[in-house]
């Protein structure tokens, strides 16, 4: 039997489609916070991807994957040299200038800024207006100058005892350091409304506990066979008192934290898990 076509009025109205509906958020993936860390934190080539504000939070979760990443090329100059039996400091002191390089010297000039700033300056203002100042002054130089030496003198310590054992103690070293940092981010407010900290926004207690775990993990896998667990656990303590001690100098001195001071953070935890491990190895 023939049926017959339908009418106009029966047949069904398509919808329109509205384009200035709001599309579902593209979803956050781990490799794309992962590129923005190393964007953030260093000087690499991470290919043409689309670049996106930074955001310390979504970084904190990945960002020890992102210093392992870092410390590639420098730790293979302080091993390749190592194995070559060259001097000790002078492979020290190559390695550590890859690794400036690498990172654009943030931490570094962190640490010379906080010190002309922190106690260069009388007021909460002026210690503000000389954190911003471009240039530095006799304490950041001195500041500077010493942890460049402090660096070279703990690596080549090390490296005189063991090439491996000294690559793999520096790369937990700027693990634990790097994440460590952001816990000035988490226990106080941003000292000013502009600059690179308030810019990328504060780290959440879960973002930088996902960060810690991860960090602490890693940097056991790499410095307790290196070191031993002591040594580990020693580094893990020094660690925690630095934080804690320079969060209490940056919420007296300013009352808050900013980008430079964050970067002196890192620096300064680099030196203290150094010191924890030069006591047993």
């Amino acid at each position: 039997m023939d049926v017959a076509p339908p009418t106009e009025s029966e047949r069904p109205i398509p919808r329109r489609s509205n384009d200035n509906a709001p599309r579902p958020p593209k979803p956050v993936r781990m490799a794309d916070d992962l590129i923005m860390a190393l964007r953030f934190f260093s000087r690499l080539p991470v290919g043409d991807r689309p670049h996106e504000k930074p955001d310390l939070n979504r970084i904190a979760r990945v960002l020890p994957f992102a210093s392992l990443v870092i410390g590639v090329a420098p730790v293979a100059v302080l091993m390749l040299g190592g194995w070559l039996a060259m001097p000790p400091l002078f492979v020290a002191a190559l390695a550590v200038a890859v690794a400036v390089v690498a990172t654009g010297a943030m931490a570094e000039d962190g640490l010379a800024d906080a010190a002309d700033g922190l106690f260069g300056g009388a007021t909460k203002e002026r210690r503000l207006e000389i954190l911003k100042d471009s240039r530095h002054g006799t304490y950041g130089v001195t500041a500077l100058g010493l942890l460049l030496i402090a660096r070279v003198a703990a690596l080549g310590s090390i490296l005189a005892i063991h090439p491996l054992k000294a690559g793999a103690i520096w790369l937990a070293t700027m693990i634990l350091a790097r994440s460590g940092a952001l816990w000035l981010t988490v226990a106080l407010p941003n000292a000013r409304a502009d600059g690179v900290s308030a810019a990328a926004g504060r780290v959440g207690k879960t973002a930088f506990g996902i960060g810690a775990a991860f960090a602490l993990v890693l940097g056991f896998v790499f410095m307790a066979p290196a070191a031993g667990l002591l040594a580990f656990l020693t580094a893990i303590v020094f660690t925690i008192g630095v934080a804690l001690g320079w969060t209490q100098v940056c919420r007296k001195l300013l009352g808050g934290q900013t980008g430079d001071l964050i970067g002196a953070l890192q620096a300064l935890l680099e030196v203290a898990v150094f010191a924890a491990v030069l006591i047993f190895v």
